[in-house]
């Protein structure tokens, strides 16, 4: 899944999203657990725009992502912010590293676009491989309620200067996944000119999150509701996992 066209508008659809204020309650957190945040991966990191506030706080960043096209705009980014950082072409669950990681952080529920459990536990098992016996694995991910009342069978409309975007779910309750497509409508002179895109997010339950993070050497120390330090509720619709490695 290479996001191609998604890539392009991911920026301008995500505008709402407030990378200072996730990179600052990341820090608060670190600070929380008395963590050393140290190397640090960003997994998923898309345009990297988490990446660079992360490395604007002196964190010593970098990341990975499947799409070369994400990564381009990563780049594109982190050049002209002035700031060094290296980005990998790398899937979850096929990760490489030359050495161990203190941190790992995957947001925007990219977890949730790794819709096979055997595939997502073999991601996870890849990130224990890495993680320093003393590391902390932070991630957030789209909950069962979110996919079944808000995201659901709905359409969307996405509208701005620089592209028109009709957003259209379909949701199997099943396996509380949700298949998104995208059609895009760009201008171009007194036409559009129309893109798509098709993807897939899967919502897993807390019990399905402990077994796979358990198989892969993974404890979950805590999950919170998004953006907070409260236990999640009924209807949280993002929540923040806090994991470390099991001792030995």
């Amino acid at each position: 899944m290479s996001y191609s066209f998604f890539a392009e508008y991911y920026d301008c659809l995500t505008g709402n999203v407030d990378y200072s204020r996730k990179a600052d309650y990341l820090i608060r957190l670190f600070e929380r657990y008395g963590h050393d945040p140290g190397v640090t991966l960003d997994l998923a990191c898309g345009t990297g725009s988490l990446t660079i506030e992360m490395k604007k706080r002196g964190i010593d960043i970098f990341g990975a992502d499947a799409s070369e096209e994400m990564l381009s705009q990563a780049m594109c980014k982190a050049c002209d912010e002035e700031l060094e950082i290296l980005f990998l072409r790398q899937k979850m669950q096929e990760l490489q590293l030359y050495g161990k990681i203190d941190t790992c952080i995957c947001t925007l529920d990219s977890i949730n676009h790794i819709t096979s459990s055997t595939v997502l536990t073999r991601a996870f098992s890849k990130i224990s491989e890495y993680l320093d016996d003393n590391g902390l694995f932070v991630f957030d991910a789209n909950t069962v309620y979110k996919h079944r009342n808000i995201l659901g069978d709905n359409c969307y409309i996405y509208d701005n200067k620089d592209v028109f975007c009709a957003w259209q779910n379909n949701f199997n309750e099943k396996n509380n996944k949700v298949i998104i497509t995208l059609d895009f409508f760009e201008p171009d002179g007194e036409r559009y000119k129309r893109s798509s895109e098709q993807f897939a997010e899967r919502a897993y339950t807390h019990e399905q999150m402990e077994q796979m993070l358990g198989e892969s050497g993974l404890i979950i120390d805590a999950i919170y509701d998004d953006m907070s330090f409260d236990p999640p509720v009924e209807n949280s619709e993002r929540e923040i996992y806090v994991v470390r490695k099991m001792k030995r």
